[in-house]
């Protein structure tokens, strides 16, 4: 079975807005152990940002620049049995402004299963990071890595299996209306420009075995719509992914492959081996069906140095093969080490990249089509952020 033909079924079998009448229903129909008085928390965090960038002459003739990287404030909150998880986001203009990374209710039915309803993380791939580092990894940059929809997720988390279940209306979505296109002021890549997701369904299947389920393999699956807002037909995406994590004292190792397609209905003449993908305030292409490939192998060094805690030490590793004849392939490579020193966690990185939107070349076009005469590039970086 194709992980195509075992999506449709998925989609089939769950429906489209069902989900929601049924979960809203099960919200106000089961028990719980409800709190007598609210409870209320509040943290977030401060971040500054250093880097050198090979293809940048003047910033190498500076020697880099530093700068302000974010602020931002987490709710948590519960009441009668309905809690809140909710993450907003304050980047610079040049990087899309204020935004809502997250924010759901939630509901226990037990103390392994649970409901959400907002905007709550996808289910797919390895969670809640495919990374190590700070710049994540590829699938991060075509919305299958940390990606948050609106929609309803079904989690259920037991010592040997874990899966979810999941039905997203939309992606975030800010202007309602009757044809706007997304707005690039969102933190995980969405498809953007004249397609738009709809019902997107997600399932989730996670194995653990081995001493303290040391071990977590599992098979991701997604399917949903692409509507286009000139033809006003439906066209359709799919993912499939199958993962695996590792670990036992100090290592740890992850490795995924993610297989995806898109099939708009685009006006004709308009091409349809690329998709456009917006976050952080500017969009670029994707290559339409691509391959990604991950590993990801890390290592802590616990220390004693003053308020420093601890080092990790990582290698992030990615490949985007791309389906199109004559596309190039893009490639990503981070080497790097987290210091954890009580509340302040700094990453420190040299991230390489080869036809990558973001390491160098041409922002619009690197994840698509690509550079034939691209060279690698490099970053040097590093983010200091003080957790609160």
């Amino acid at each position: 079975m194709t992980e195509v033909h075992a999506t449709k079924i998925i989609y089939l079998l769950f429906g489209k807005c069902y989900c929601f009448l049924t979960i809203i229903a099960c919200l106000y129909a089961c028990p719980s152990v409800a709190q007598d008085k609210p409870e209320l928390e509040i943290g977030g965090a401060l971040r500054f940002n250093y880097n050198l960038s090979s293809w940048k002459d003047g910033q190498k003739k500076r020697g880099g620049d530093f700068g302000y990287d974010l602020f931002r404030i987490n709710v948590k909150s519960a009441f009668k049995g309905i809690f809140l998880d909710a993450e907003y986001r304050l980047y610079s203009k040049e990087f899309g402004g204020g935004m809502l990374k997250q924010g759901w209710l939630g509901y226990n039915f037990s103390d392994k299963n649970q409901i959400q309803v907002g905007l709550t993380q996808v289910p797919f791939g390895i969670q809640q990071y495919n990374s190590n580092n700070w710049f994540f990894s590829l699938p991060y940059y075509v919305g299958l890595e940390d990606d948050h929809d609106m929609g309803i997720k079904y989690v259920h988390t037991g010592e040997k299996i874990e899966y979810q279940f999941a039905f997203f209306k939309n992606a975030e979505e800010l202007g309602f209306g009757n044809n706007a296109e997304i707005s690039p002021s969102r933190y995980s890549y969405d498809i953007a420009g004249r397609n738009k997701e709809v019902n997107q369904l997600n399932g989730k299947f996670l194995y653990k075995f081995g001493k303290d389920s040391s071990s977590r393999v599992g098979v991701s699956l997604q399917y949903g719509g692409l509507y286009n807002l000139d033809t006003e037909e439906i066209g359709n995406h799919s993912a499939f992914s199958i993962h695996y994590e590792w670990s036992k004292g100090l290592w740890n190792m992850k490795v995924q492959v993610v297989k995806a397609s898109h099939n708009p209905k685009n006006i004709s003449g308009e091409s349809r081996d690329v998709v456009s993908m917006a976050a952080y305030g500017a969009p670029y292409e994707v290559a339409a069906d691509f391959t990604i490939y991950t590993l990801d192998i890390s290592r802590n060094v616990p220390v004693k140095w003053g308020p420093v805690s601890n080092l990790q030490f990582y290698n992030d590793f990615g490949f985007m093969d791309k389906k199109v004849s004559g596309f190039k392939d893009s490639f990503m490579n981070v080497t790097g080490v987290l210091v954890t020193a009580g509340s302040v966690y700094t990453y420190i990185d040299y991230a390489a990249g080869y036809n990558h939107s973001w390491l160098g070349g041409n922002y619009i076009n690197d994840f698509a089509i690509g550079n034939p005469d691209a060279q690698w590039e490099a970053r040097f970086n590093i983010n200091l952020g003080y957790y609160f």
